[in-house]
């Protein structure tokens, strides 16, 4: 059993994405002062990560106005991320980071990596701004992720941050009701 990844900060790394057409470094530091998330899949050109990015891709506008930037990662490099951009209609329309990690050492740092491997498990994570982990999801690999439930659960996690002594319950949407835990709900749920 390993320690929780919730609650933890975001460890230093340095890369390189392929973003809107450059190369471009991402530090950790890029990640501070507003909520991110870190979106790991196993492989460029392949099958369930096409449909995962796109996906993501089409909800990025509005993770965007929510003060979300999305980071995706593979353990591919910038350049192969540049080329599969370039050939693919779906991943073409992507307009976030996508960071190469070919040392594995961003992967490893999430706790995502298939050794034997060298590829990443679907492995999502929210950041606040502090760079603190509020939301983590792995997926085996044959499990493609929803990024609607994706903007859901930050939603929940950005109107927790906000409400102090709230907490959302299952299913929560904005503008439904919360809960306060108190003696006086013992048992009433």
């Amino acid at each position: 059993m390993t320690q929780s990844i919730i609650n933890s900060t975001i460890k230093p790394f340095k890369a390189t994405a392929f973003h809107n057409g450059a190369f471009v470094d991402v530090t950790e530091q890029d990640l501070l002062g507003k909520w991110s998330v870190v979106f790991f899949y196993p492989a460029d050109f392949t099958f369930v990560c096409p449909t995962e990015l796109g996906d993501m891709a089409d909800h990025y506008e509005k993770l965007q106005a929510m003060g979300v930037e999305v980071y995706s990662v593979s353990t591919d490099t910038h350049f192969t991320h540049k080329a599969w951009h370039a050939s693919s209609d779906t991943i073409g329309k992507i307009t976030y980071p996508m960071i190469g990690d070919p040392t594995g050492a961003i992967t490893r740092n999430f706790g995502v990596m298939i050794e034997e491997d060298g590829l990443a498990l679907r492995g999502t994570f929210v950041m606040n701004p502090e760079g603190e982990v509020k939301v983590a999801e792995i997926h085996d690999l044959g499990i493609g992720r929803s990024a609607s439930e994706l903007v859901r659960k930050i939603q929940a996690a950005q109107y927790v941050a906000t409400h102090d002594g709230e907490v959302c319950p299952a299913k929560w949407q904005p503008g439904e009701e919360t809960l306060a835990p108190s003696i006086d709900l013992v048992g009433k749920i």
